[in-house]
């Protein structure tokens, strides 16, 4: 780990960068992509080729303030009923456009609280999901679950529909720091919940933690990672909080003087960092972690990990379909996302047509960038050669398009013939190394913190 005094001189601590969770960023989608267009990528998809889905549920009991998801409160089921015959509709919609022998190679249920659904109308989703293509033998079938929402009926509906991995959001268990970001989930219910989930016989379990919380020190950090780990998850995200209340106006709740400084940030996720690898987790990419033998763990050895929205995955499918309202889709020609309230996405539905509200069509020299950015991300590093041959783009353009990467950041790499390398505190940087490749830049400001 390079001193902090380096990273300052880097201009880490002042930094903003996009997540890159795609690229360009979902800030870039514009109205160009439409109904029509996703219309024909799906129909371009090839037969016998794997999908992954995804369904956004945005709906919550409580709104939490530190979240900047799209989501909407709700104290009864109403809304969720008409929801659930959308988003069949919506499947049925997209089916009109898909081969019928496409393979489904993962599931994922995100929100919002997809276990606010009572578990008829969980099962009811999972089976509609489940047969809408033939599932590949290898299928994962994942789900973000509250603790703070769910039962035994609704884990048996989803156990009985195949999941094989559940996620839980911890963020913090220190009840001051909750108090402060509009969450209380004790210790206890969490860990209840997972004995729970562990009983349904699901192989993995992931946790998500926050550090940069208001009135989060590292004396309360140490307590809420070791209660963390005592659950023993089979893989953790630590993720810096992005306080940005210009886009998440609930956010406005969090008091902005109570936010540990960037300095103090990087001593909390240092800390956090040394908890996690003291007790056997392999660091992955720029803030996951995992068991050895984790999948996650073995596609990052291999090679293999990938990013999309919901952050590192081993799904190495190229097509990833959102349903719902907002939900965000990938195809190797572009993305695509819904109709971000569900209202609008409602209407779209109501009148047969897919949801598409925006999007960005993938220029060759977009796709180029993509790859060589998650490389960055996953990887912290290009081999030059091997994306010219790839991407059948002359080595000398791609040693221009690295020039302003190498040169800022000579001291934190090391270049082996025709591969860069980031060298030195690749977890810190990576975000800000694929900020020198990015053609979308926008000023820093626009973005959360980069650490």
């Amino acid at each position: 780990m390079a001193s902090h005094e380096l990273l300052r001189d880097l201009g880490l601590f002042d930094a903003r960068a996009p997540r890159y969770t795609s690229y360009p960023p979902a800030n870039h989608f514009k109205g160009g992509v439409g109904p029509g267009q996703v219309a024909s990528w799906l129909e371009s998809i090839p037969a016998g080729h794997r999908v992954s889905l995804y369904v956004h549920i945005p709906y919550c009991r409580r709104l939490c303030w530190f979240c900047a998801c799209r989501t909407q409160g709700t104290q009864t089921d109403r809304p969720l009923i008409p929801y659930l015959a959308q988003i069949k509709a919506e499947l049925a919609l997209v089916g009109r456009h898909l081969r019928p022998d496409v393979e489904v190679a993962a599931i994922h249920l995100g929100g919002g609280t997809p276990t606010i659904l009572p578990a008829p109308m969980l099962a009811d989703l999972c089976d509609a999901l489940n047969t809408f293509r033939p599932r590949a033998a290898d299928m994962t079938f994942s789900v973000e679950i509250d603790p703070t929402e769910i039962d035994r009926s609704r884990l048996d509906a989803l156990g009985a529909a195949g999941l094989t991995r559940a996620s839980i959001g911890v963020q913090d268990f220190d009840p001051t720091v909750q108090d402060a970001i509009g969450r209380q989930q004790g210790y206890e219910l969490t860990r209840d919940v997972v004995a729970m989930i562990r009983e349904t016989g699901v192989s993995s379990l992931n946790m998500d933690m926050l550090f940069g919380l208001p009135h989060q020190t590292r004396e309360r950090m140490a307590d809420s990672v070791q209660k963390v780990l005592s659950l023993s998850p089979d893989r953790l995200a630590l993720y810096g909080y992005a306080h940005v209340p210009w886009m998440a106006k609930r956010q406005v709740m969090i008091p902005a003087d109570a936010l540990p400084s960037s300095e103090e940030r990087l001593h909390l996720f240092e800390l956090a960092d040394r908890l996690m690898s003291w007790d056997g987790y392999e660091p992955i990419g720029i803030d996951h972690f995992a068991r050895p033998t984790d999948a996650l763990a073995l596609a990052a050895r291999e090679g293999k990990m990938r990013r999309n929205f919901q952050g590192y995955t081993e799904d190495g499918c190229d097509t990833l379909i959102g349903l719902g309202a907002s939900a965000i889709s990938r195809y190797p020609q572009g993305y695509a996302q819904n109709a971000s309230t569900s209202s609008a996405y409602a209407q779209a539905i109501k009148r047969g047509s897919l949801a598409t509200e925006r999007g960005h069509a993938m220029s060759p020299d977009d796709t180029l960038r993509a790859d060589m950015i998650e490389r960055l991300m996953c990887r912290f590093e290009l081999d030059l050669r091997d994306l010219s041959q790839v991407h059948n783009v002359p080595l000398t353009d791609l040693l221009r398009m690295t020039a302003s990467l190498r040169r800022r950041f000579a001291d934190w790499t090391r270049t082996e013939g025709e591969t860069i390398r980031l060298s030195r505190s690749p977890r810190l940087i990576a975000r800000l190394a694929a900020l020198e490749v990015d053609g979308y830049a926008m000023p820093e400001g626009r973005h959360s913190r980069a650490l």
